[in-house]
């Protein structure tokens, strides 16, 4: 599949996402959706239900949710929430602005909710909201940040640090500091090889080094909410940078000896990655992507 016809199917599903289609099928979409509830630490969980996964605060203070996932699994969601917390969600963050991980934002703004995110995210979500009769500004981010900021909640320090230009160009990584647990939002994919979207400002070279420093700032006993696939260690992520790094580094050498990006993808050169890293990315295009990124 091309660049153009991959971005395109991207596109076709963020519709969906952001409601586009009408209440009925989306509804019928998701009705067999069960969001499943895994414990991380004490007062931590993570939350599967179809999109990105959910990380989720619980205490006095209220609970902390990280990522939304689609509009017609807010119910769904809500009910997974009040099994492990008494009290209603407060805080809202997006890890990016995509509708897997944003779709649900109209849904829990209604609710009360504070929805918070990068600068950048707030900037697309709105471009996307002035295309969309349908939508209100209730799916907005109403705090917003540039760099970094920190929470107080729940009795944890929540650091939220921007990555630029990595798998989007609002992109954060939250670290419950005492807890010593990540959510990496889509900077971190143990489903699939990575999804750059260089229409919303993403870069390869930015998705390394947004990984690379979440690795710098893990430890051996973090645990790791990825955007998509199973709890992970540092361990993990370092497998997968390296990976990416020995596949870099061999289409860099062949695209400096001249060899075009289809001589390239005919060299195979993830084959021996593609059955634990073929997935919504497959070896094929993340080739095409690192052939691009290369000077």
């Amino acid at each position: 599949m091309k660049m153009r016809q991959w971005i395109t199917g991207i596109a076709a599903g963020a519709v969906l996402g952001l409601g586009l289609a009408s209440p009925a099928s989306a509804q019928q979409n998701f009705e067999n959706v069960e969001i499943k509830t895994q414990k991380v630490a004490d007062g931590i969980y993570m939350l599967v239900g179809q999109g990105g996964n959910i990380g989720l605060s619980v205490g006095a203070d209220g609970a902390f949710m990280i990522d939304d996932q689609f509009a017609p699994l807010t119910d769904k969601i809500q009910a997974a929430v009040a099994d492990v917390s008494d009290h209603s969600v407060e805080w809202v963050l997006n890890t990016h602005y995509h509708p897997d991980h944003a779709g649900g934002n109209e849904r829990w703004g209604e609710m009360g909710a504070y929805i918070v995110a990068h600068d950048n995210v707030r900037e697309r979500l709105a471009a996307g909201l002035a295309e969309n009769e349908n939508a209100t500004e209730t799916s907005l981010p109403i705090v917003t940040f540039n760099d970094e900021m920190t929470f107080h909640w729940n009795g944890e320090e929540i650091t939220i640090h921007h990555i630029p230009h990595a798998h989007t160009d609002g992109d954060v990584f939250i670290h419950f500091m005492d807890s010593n647990v990540i959510h990496g939002g889509d900077v971190v994919n143990m489903a699939s090889y990575p999804f750059i979207d260089t229409n919303a400002g993403g870069s390869f070279r930015g998705y390394m080094r947004g990984l690379a420093r979440i690795i710098s700032v893990a430890d051996e006993n973090t645990r790791i909410i990825p955007g998509h696939g199973s709890l992970s260690e540092r361990g993990d992520l370092q497998a997968q940078l390296d990976m990416l790094r020995e596949i870099q580094n061999e289409i860099q050498t062949a695209k400096t000896a001249g060899h075009s990006l289809e001589d390239v993808q005919a060299m195979d050169v993830t084959a021996e990655y593609d059955d634990r890293w073929s997935g919504f990315v497959t070896g094929e295009q993340i080739v095409e992507v690192i052939y691009n990124a290369a000077p």
